[in-house]
């Protein structure tokens, strides 16, 4: 006996429902933003919450899209993201954090993902999350943010009125997809440094933030994404943090594919790169992350 197209598709819809609870939008600050110059979207942050429901595995994921410290991708490399971490039963936080164009350069970016990280903590019981399974996953720009949430993290100020402060901000894991990782470097993306650091800055201040010379043994396990092809961000980005990993004894993972331009997010349709978020899928269990 067939099954009718149209209960097929009813059947789908139901189980995508049932995956995934609506997203909710709220401000990263509630109280407002500490160093805002204004009211506006650009200067007040915010985390999106896409909670998994049915299939929860008590992981969350925090979520950094990409594009320079100058703007965001937030579909590709946010809300598709999210969606997807919810399929396999793991919650998707997408933060959008202060850039350049509102006038933010270091260190807001970073205490605005390092506020995610603690707030997805603070409140784990809350979405059901398991406070010792938090990871951040980061694009290009992005990526060179969550490189600097998993080497510049602290474990809270106990003495704090606000609960979210308390915690850590160290992520338990880490997925760096096409990062940015080093600064003045040959093959270095030089609009995200300008964007973030501004072209005359310090270079103690710039060596503080080229993430593969702060590498240690507390920073969190790593999973790397990278293509060849890539001629925006280099794969010696990728590379160079990766080995920094090795070198510090971090349990670390490295893919690269050959073809794949940047900026591809979940790369559905590109032979070869296409099969990373299985690989990711693969290395979280045997981490064990995910059952």
């Amino acid at each position: 006996m067939k099954t009718s197209p149209l209960l097929l598709s009813a059947l789908a819809s139901l189980a995508a429902a049932l995956v995934t609870a609506a997203p909710v939008r709220e401000p990263l600050y509630p109280g407002g933003a500490p160093g805002a110059k204004g009211e506006g979207p650009e200067h007040q942050p915010s985390l999106t919450w896409y909670p998994a429901v049915s299939n929860a595995t008590g992981v969350a994921v925090v979520i950094c899209p990409g594009g320079g410290y100058g703007g965001l991708a937030i579909d590709h490399e946010g809300r598709q993201i999210a969606e997807w971490l919810n399929s396999f039963g793991v919650a998707g936080i997408i933060v959008e954090y202060r850039m350049s164009k509102g006038g933010y350069r270091h260190p807001f970016p970073l205490q605005d993902a390092q506020r995610a990280v603690r707030t997805v903590r603070a409140r784990s019981a809350e979405f059901g999350i398991d406070p010792a399974k938090i990871g951040i996953i980061g694009f290009s720009a992005g990526g060179h943010l969550a490189s600097t949430v998993i080497t510049h993290f602290d474990a809270g100020n106990p003495a704090a009125t606000d609960a979210v402060e308390k915690v850590s901000s160290r992520p338990d894991f880490a997925v760096l997809c096409y990062p940015v990782i080093a600064f003045d470097e040959p093959f270095t993306h030089t609009g995200s440094q300008n964007n973030l650091l501004g072209k005359d800055a310090d270079k103690e201040l710039v060596r503080s933030l080229s993430n593969e010379k702060q590498v240690t043994p507390q920073t969190p396990p790593t999973f790397l994404l990278q293509t060849d092809a890539d001629t925006v961000v280099p794969a010696e980005n990728a590379v160079a943090f990766y080995l920094a990993l090795r070198k510090a004894k971090v349990p670390a993972e490295l893919h690269i594919y050959q073809p794949g331009r940047h900026g591809l997010g979940l790369a559905k349709g590109v032979v070869g790169v296409e099969q990373w978020p299985a690989a990711l899928q693969s290395w979280l269990r045997n981490m064990k992350f995910l059952p």
